[in-house]
């Protein structure tokens, strides 16, 4: 049975001030283009969208160190970046936040990955990508490596931020992890690849139910097919937990042979981009700062209640959480 002790909760989140978390992984600067529709196009049966602002934020990893810093810890944040205009504005942008970028590798050759997501009326109309999934060369996850290597020491907890964009490698997670279980530091992981065998021996890893589909090889079609394939995974990535975010419908603990649902808090969903970097910035978070796992998962799943109630890629701060716990 998870606790869902509001004093226990509160307690936590009153010591997440200063704590240092190590974030490896993807970074992505999400573009948003804002407008309004009023008419269909006369050459394609598509909405014209009267652009009125843009606006850029922090995507992946970087979002998930914008969480930690919204949420008052210390991100160190490792990672890689182009050296192209999207690069500058991402470092631009973890600047804004006061997010140090010390960790961040600049690779010339590299596309830096840019998510242009176009607005109109509150609703997404449509989506365009640019990036670079090249595999890293040995030299460049060497540099990443002793990166990260700076942080380790310091860092409370570990953060992968793993969008399968190179930098989260076959080589390079396993290494990570075994560093982790050495140190005895708590390590998540957020999936984006069908293949979780790079993540065994994590402390947590945090699919999505699409996810967990694809790497488990179960169809999910009930309740029963579902925790199926949770068993599946937890017995694959021989994680200490599992935790399967399932958008409107919470999320579900998987723990040796049992499992726990939470049920969502969200009163109104606008926007569930960036979600899953607030779950697993706020249930890391919650762990150093001495919650079980299954606390630490209740009080992400207030976080990304929050969050999915905001338009854009949003984090929830340390009020907003304390305000839906109560």
């Amino acid at each position: 049975m998870i606790s869902t002790d509001k004093e226990q909760l509160q307690k936590v989140i009153s010591r997440f001030p200063g704590q240092p978390i190590l974030v490896v992984g993807d970074l992505i600067l999400d573009h948003f283009v804002w407008g309004t529709v009023d008419r269909i196009s006369p050459e394609a049966p598509v909405p014209v969208v009267k652009v009125v602002k843009e606006s850029f934020h922090l995507g992946g990893a970087a979002n998930v160190a914008r969480n930690l810093s919204v949420l008052k810890a210390q991100p160190l944040l490792v990672g890689m970046v182009g050296c192209d205009e999207a690069g500058d504005q991402l470092l631009e942008q973890l600047e804004r936040e006061e997010i140090s970028s010390a960790g961040l590798i600049r690779v010339p050759e590299r596309t830096t990955t840019i998510k242009t997501r176009i607005i109109a009326q509150h609703q997404q109309v449509c989506r365009t990508d640019r990036e670079s999934i090249d595999r890293p060369s040995a030299e460049l996850l060497s540099q990443v490596r002793d990166s990260y290597q700076d942080y380790l020491g310091q860092a409370k907890g570990i953060i992968v931020s793993d969008y399968a964009k190179g930098v989260v490698s076959r080589v390079l997670v396993p290494d990570l992890i075994r560093e982790a279980r050495q140190k005895e530091k708590f390590l998540a992981v957020d999936p984006k690849r069908n293949d979780f065998s790079s993540y065994r021996g994590a402390s947590l890893v945090t699919p999505n139910t699409k996810e967990a589909e694809r790497a488990s090889g179960v169809e999910i079609f009930d309740e029963s097919s579902f925790i199926q394939a949770g068993q599946r995974l937890l017995e694959m990535t021989t994680a200490d937990s599992l935790l399967i975010t399932r958008g409107e419908e919470g999320m579900t603990l998987f723990e040796g042979q049992e499992h726990a649902h939470i049920p969502t808090v969200a009163r109104e969903v606008f926007d569930v981009t960036g979600a899953g970097d607030t779950v697993i910035a706020s249930l890391t978070l919650a762990v150093t700062a001495g919650a079980s796992v299954g606390e630490a998962a209740v009080l992400a799943n207030h976080a990304a209640g929050v969050a999915v109630g905001k338009v854009g890629t949003a984090a929830a701060t340390m009020d907003e959480i304390l305000a839906s716990i109560g």
